[in-house]
């Protein structure tokens, strides 16, 4: 999978590697050179092996004073002699988690993604996110409601919830927005504005949750948006408080089978 601007740019690239237990997505800055050694490596996303549940983790600090995780991938790193360009970090910044559909019927997906670096203060008056590290790299290069799903499933409501440590912390939250059931049309929609053409159950909308007491005007701010325009084609939305890597990185978590789901 590769990113491209509205203009034709290229933007990040990853690679899918299957393992036993999980599935690992290598993420870089350059479509031709995608692995963990690389200079353009990135960070990388990682399921386990239901598809419900994901790690990201970034290359690089994403702000001053993170901690980098403990991995098999991460102590190799540090047995080795690497080039201060090349970055051999671990450091986890998400986590995102698909809902298990206990009753066995299709319909949308229900996820949420706790940003471990962002603070969910970030998206009121005043609010400020970590600045990521600067990259040590030299070579590097309308329709008014749009379907996202055409089955009709259970309820929509218990979405993903409990007292993640994340939103204890102070963590940014973000879930998917419920869509609605069209009944001339007879399939799930969201209002993408345009942007999604086709449906499809990966097309999703991020807003913030919450963390305590009723959700504000800031709340019901679209932060990320992703959805299907053609075949093998999608588009990306994404704003602040959240950044490329990260928009990225969630993206790609719609793509894993996800087993337990659906």
């Amino acid at each position: 999978m590769a990113a491209l601007l509205d203009v034709g740019k290229f933007l990040l690239a990853a690679r899918k590697c299957r393992r036993p237990t999980c599935t690992d997505y290598i993420i870089s800055l350059q479509a031709e050179d995608i692995s963990k050694g690389s200079n353009a490596y990135v960070g990388r996303l990682r399921s386990n092996f239901l598809g419900t549940k994901f790690s990201v983790f970034d290359g690089q600090p994403p702000h001053a004073g993170a901690k980098m995780g403990k991995s098999k991938s991460s102590r190799l790193a540090n047995l080795k002699q690497v080039s201060p360009r090349v970055p051999s970090g671990n450091y986890p910044m998400a986590h995102i988690s698909y809902e298990l559909n206990t009753l066995g019927s299709r319909g949308p997906r229900r996820m949420q993604c706790s940003m471990n670096t962002i603070p969910a203060t970030s998206i009121g008056p005043g609010g400020l996110a970590p600045t990521q590290a600067e990259f040590s790299l030299n070579n590097v290069n309308p329709s008014p409601s749009n379907p996202i799903f055409h089955s009709k499933s259970a309820s929509l409501e218990n979405f993903l919830s409990g007292p993640l440590s994340y939103q204890k912390n102070g963590g940014l939250v973000m879930t998917n927005k419920a869509p609605r059931w069209h009944e001339q049309l007879q399939c799930w929609c969201l209002n993408f504005h345009g942007r999604v053409t086709v449906a499809s159950v990966k097309n999703f909308q991020l807003v913030a949750s919450p963390e305590d007491g009723p959700a504000g005007p800031e709340h019901n701010k679209i932060i990320l948006q992703f959805g299907k325009v053609g075949k093998d084609l999608f588009t990306m939305d994404y704003q602040y408080p959240i950044s490329a890597f990260q928009a990225f990185a969630i993206c790609l978590s719609s793509f894993d089978t996800k087993i337990a789901c659906e």
